[in-house]
């Protein structure tokens, strides 16, 4: 994974996170990863083009839309067992080896939100060393936001961005891939769940 696939996945992190007080100190940060790690003008550009309607929103317009959007019942959760176990008995164990990986790779989960929580998963992407894990997770990652963009509204604000996602950083699922998610998975009845807590 080269500098700017690093760089928009932290993007994401934080594109991602529920919107708070610092979402416009996020803003800044989102500029200054852009403007020091994405080497495409192209990309460059695209990405300003796609956050113009975010950054357009009051805190409470864009907190609104978040949830909306990401709503833990809908198929755009962002919970990554969830995605590929739903309410399946298997999604605690599924939860437990996540953790694991995380702690062996030197990171710790800060207490309040849950291993597979996307937004730390892309956190963690974004610093740690390439290994089999970080591949594997990777791809699993990829399934999920290919999951996501086929059930996210066209004219939803967020949905440009996954796309850039899919084709700058996330390997294309194999047809394989994506019918064992939908196979594997149960239909989840999860209650809402704290919001974002980021790895230390």
């Amino acid at each position: 994974m080269d500098q700017q696939e690093r760089a928009l996945i932290a993007i994401a992190s934080r594109i991602l996170s529920y919107p708070d007080e610092t979402f416009d100190k996020d803003k800044k940060e989102i500029s200054n990863i852009i403007a020091e790690n994405i080497s495409s003008k192209q990309l460059m550009n695209e990405l300003e083009e796609i956050f113009i309607p975010l950054y357009g929103l009051t805190l409470q317009e864009i907190q609104e839309l978040y949830v909306a959007t990401f709503d833990l019942k809908s198929k755009l959760g962002l919970y990554l067992t969830a995605h590929e176990l739903g309410d399946s008995s298997k999604r605690g164990a599924a939860l437990i080896k996540l953790q694991k990986m995380v702690n062996e790779a030197g990171f710790e989960r800060v207490e309040g939100e849950l291993a597979d929580y996307i937004p730390m998963l892309l956190e963690f992407l974004a610093v740690s060393p390439a290994d089999n894990d970080h591949t594997r997770l990777q791809r699993r990652l990829a399934v999920a936001f290919q999951r996501m963009l086929n059930n996210i509204p066209e004219n939803n604000p967020y949905a440009p961005f996954l796309l850039v996602l899919m084709r700058h950083v996330f390997p294309e699922p194999t047809k394989e891939e994506v019918e064992k998610l939908e196979f594997e998975r149960e239909e989840a009845d999860l209650e809402e769940l704290p919001y974002p807590i980021m790895y230390q």
